[in-house]
This record gives C-alpha cells, structure tokens and sequence, in this order.
C-alpha cells in the first residue's frame, strides 16, 4: 500500500475512498485515513494538518500519523510539502525533491524506541533514493521545473525565521526550510516505511528578502502559491502512482538492521 501525505488540496484527488478512524498507542492522528484504489493501487492518503489546516507544525501527532499508516500496511510514503527557498537558484513554484534534513526543531518527541530496548537508527539516507528517482524522473516527464536533490532545514514553527537565522541557513549551503519534515521523515524509517518528500517553493525565506528577492513570507503568501501548484503536483503524484513499479529497489526495511543494542 502506498501512503500519501498531504494538505487539503489533495482531497478532491481522493475522493471517493472510504475514511477509517485508526486508533494508535499515541493517540489520535490528525485526521481519518482515506483508503481504496486510485490508478489500480491500494493507498493511504492522510492530511497532515487536519482537513481543516487547524493543526500547527509543532502540534502534529507525528507518531500517531506515521504509526497508523504503517498499521494499514503502508510501506513507502509520499509526502507533499510546502518550502521556503534558501538559495536564489530555487523560485516559487519550483518542486523539489528532498534527500537530506537538518534538524532545528524542540520538543517535539521524536522516536517510538524510548526505552528498555536501546535502538540507534541511522539518519545519513533517511529518505528512500529509489522512489526519490521515480519522482523525479516522473516530474521530468512532464515538464515540471524539478530538481533531483535538496537539503531541508526544519525549523519548528508556527513563526518564521529571522532574518539572522534565515541568513545563516542560506550561508550553509541548506536549499530550503520548512517546519514538518523532522520527525515525520524519521519515525517512518523507525517503522521500516520508505519515505520520500516532494517540496513545493512558495516563498523565498526571509535571508533572501535582505538580499533583494521580495517581500517578507506570509503565512497568506504561502497557501496561495502552494493552492497555485497544486494541479501540477496532483498530476505528478497521480502519474507517479499509475507508474508504480511492483517493487521499489531499496533497503528501507532493513532499517533496523544494526540498530539495536540488545
């Protein structure tokens, strides 16, 4: 089964599937999951922020989302986000596909092995490179302004960064910032679940704005350009869900492998 993860403007693409309440061990996730087939194949889809969008970044039930995909038998994920562009290069509209993360999060738990059993889980490739590809190359067939690699840096929100901040990041060489990528990208490692993030740019982020882009981000600014990108992604993950291959080529269940201490 395929899992989908998403904001509101992926609901017209699932309607029709039947909604089920998943009961988790870290209590409710955010929204009823959609399953049923869409291109002939089973998926998952769950809104990350509640049909509504009334669940800010830092108070996703991170876990509850990703545990109750994997209950329902999920074992690779697509998520769709919205990111900030760092780097000038990166234009609103643009997708990108994320490979790497930089953690600037707090208080947010973060791992489904709290204890007795000791488990270390490598973070170096969190996200899975065999359906990174398949979204690319699938972003490349039709035409979308697509870049194959990104480094996100996840900040924990609900404000935006400062300038200072912004600046920094930018001088790290990070591509794009973004507020719910960590945990999300790892507990689905933890579980064993393939996961991969498509990134659209709705703003340059406020470093950029110092150095002459445009105006500081809005939250306003945000959704309209994201709601404005939404047919493309739509028919990305649409095509890219009818070109699934049997089986992806990758280790992401080998996750564990290595990882625990007894």
């Amino acid at each position: 089964m395929i899992g989908i993860i998403g904001g509101s403007g992926f609901y017209k693409l699932v309607q029709g599937l039947k909604e089920i309440k998943v009961e988790t061990p870290y209590g409710p996730p955010s929204e009823k999951i959609a399953v049923g087939k869409m291109a002939g194949r089973q998926i998952a889809f769950l809104p990350r922020h509640n049909r509504t969008h009334d669940i800010p970044p830092h108070k996703i039930n991170y876990r509850a989302n990703l545990w109750a995909l994997s209950s329902l038998g999920v074992d690779h994920i697509l998520a769709v986000t919205a990111a900030g562009s760092l780097q000038a290069k990166y234009q609103p509209a643009d997708f990108l596909v994320i490979d790497q993360f930089v953690d600037r999060t707090w208080g947010r738990p973060d791992s489904f092995y709290d204890g007795p059993r000791v488990t270390h889980i490598s973070a170096a490739y969190a996200y899975c490179p065999a359906l990174n590809q398949l979204i690319y190359q699938t972003g490349r067939s039709l035409n979308i302004r697509i870049f194959p690699k990104a480094t996100v840096v996840v900040i924990n929100g609900p404000r935006f960064s400062s300038m200072a901040e912004s600046q920094w990041y930018t001088k790290m060489g990070w591509d794009l910032i973004n507020m719910t990528q960590y945990p999300e990208v790892i507990l689905a490692k933890e579980l064993k679940m393939g996961y991969s993030a498509l990134a659209v740019v709705t703003d340059y982020d406020a470093g950029l704005v110092a150095q002459g882009q445009v105006k500081p981000v809005s939250a306003a600014t945000v959704l309209k350009k994201f709601q404005e990108s939404m047919p493309k992604a739509k028919k990305l993950v649409l095509t890219l869900i009818k070109h699934w291959p049997k089986k992806l080529k990758c280790d992401c269940h080998l996750a564990l492998a290595g990882a625990r201490l007894s």
